[in-house]
C-alpha cells in the first residue's frame, strides 16, 4: 500500500477544496533514483515552455513543503508533467516519490524562469545543455512548435552517470518525429547527444569536455559555436552551470535574461539532491 497521505488526508478538508491542489494522473518510475509524473492543469494556468512552478506536499502539521520544479510538458499540453530525482532523506522527494494516480499535490500556479525563448536573441541554432533531471525544461521546449519555428537546428546534449538515467530523455526524443501534434515541426531539425560519465556507453564524457574538445561538433557534423548564430540554454547543478557558462563565454556567447535577451541563459532554480 501507499503510505503517503495526500493533501486531503493531512488537512482533513474535502477533496477539491484545498487551495492549489491538483490531482496526480500518471506516475512512471524510470530508475531507483528517477521518476516522472503528470497532474491536472489549473484552467487559469498560462506558462511559457521552459518555465517552472512551485509544487509540493504538506508536512505532518499541514504546512506546505514546496520546491521549484520545471514543467516538463509543453505550454499547449492539457496536463502538467514533472521529472524528479528521489532523495531518501529529502524533505519533499522522500514523500513525493510515493505518489500514485488519484493522490493530490500542491501546485502554486505562478510560473517563472529564465529558460524561455524570449530571453534569447534570434539565432539559427539552439543548444539545450542538461545534466540529470535538468532535462525537464527542455522536454517542454522540445515539444513546443515555436522552438522549431525560431531555430533551424536544435541540439539536445544530456549527460547522466548511467545509461538507464538517460531513458526518459531518449524515449521522449525518439517519439517526437512521429508525434501527431509536433512531428511535422521537428522534421530533421532535432539532434540528440546523450552521454554518460560513469557507466560505459556509446558516447561518454561531460558536456563541458565534449564542447571544448570539439568532439560533439565532429560527431554530429556541426560547425563550432559562433555567437552570430548559436544560442544556448543551461540547466543542471550549480557547479555544472558555472562550468558551462565559462565554456559558452569562451565561444563568445553572453548571458541573457528575460529583461535583456542575449546568446545564452541559465536556470538558477534547478532542483538538486537535497530536496
Amino acid at each position: 500500500m501507499n503510505d503517503l497521505r495526500t493533501v486531503n488526508d493531512l488537512t482533513a478538508r474535502p477533496v477539491g477544496t484545498m487551495p492549489d491542489a491538483q490531482t496526480v494522473t500518471h506516475v512512471h518510475h524510470w530508475t531507483e533514483r528517477l521518476f516522472s509524473f503528470r497532474v491536472t492543469r489549473p484552467k487559469s494556468l498560462r506558462f511559457r515552455s521552459g518555465e517552472f512552478v512551485m509544487i509540493g506536499l504538506p508536512d505532518e502539521r499541514g504546512k506546505p513543503i514546496l520546491r521549484a520544479y520545471s514543467i516538463a510538458s509543453p505550454s499547449w499540453d492539457e496536463e502538467l508533467e514533472f521529472y524528479s530525482i528521489k532523495v531518501p532523506d529529502g524533505p519533499l522527494t522522500s514523500r513525493l516519490q510515493h505518489i500514485r494516480p488519484g493522490d493530490q499535490i500542491i501546485l502554486r500556479p505562478k510560473p517563472v524562469g529564465t529558460l524561455v525563448l524570449d530571453a534569447l536573441l534570434p539565432g539559427r541554432r539552439i543548444w539545450f545543455l542538461a545534466t540529470g533531471t535538468g532535462i525537464a525544461p527542455f522536454a517542454s521546449l522540445m515539444r513546443d512548435p515555436e522552438t522549431y519555428e525560431k531555430f533551424d537546428q536544435v541540439i539536445m546534449m544530456h549527460t547522466c552517470r548511467e545509461v538507464a538515467e538517460l531513458e526518459y530523455g531518449r524515449q521522449l526524443v525518439e517519439s517526437l518525429p512521429e508525434d501527431p501534434l509536433i512531428g511535422e515541426f521537428v522534421g530533421g531539425k532535432l539532434k540528440y547527444y546523450p552521454t554518460t560519465t560513469r557507466e560505459e556507453s556509446v558516447r561518454m564524457g561531460r558536456i563541458t569536455d565534449n564542447l571544448t574538445s570539439g568532439k560533439v561538433f565532429a560527431d554530429l557534423g556541426l560547425a563550432p559555436m559562433d555567437p552570430a548564430g548559436d544560442r544556448a540554454m543551461v540547466c543542471g547543478s550549480l557547479a555544472f552551470n558555472l562550468d558551462v557558462k565559462k565554456v559558452l563565454e569562451g565561444f563568445g556567447l553572453r548571458e541573457g535574461a528575460n529583461s535583456e535577451p542575449r546568446e545564452y541563459v541559465v536556470e538558477k532554480a534547478f532542483v538538486g539532491d537535497g530536496i
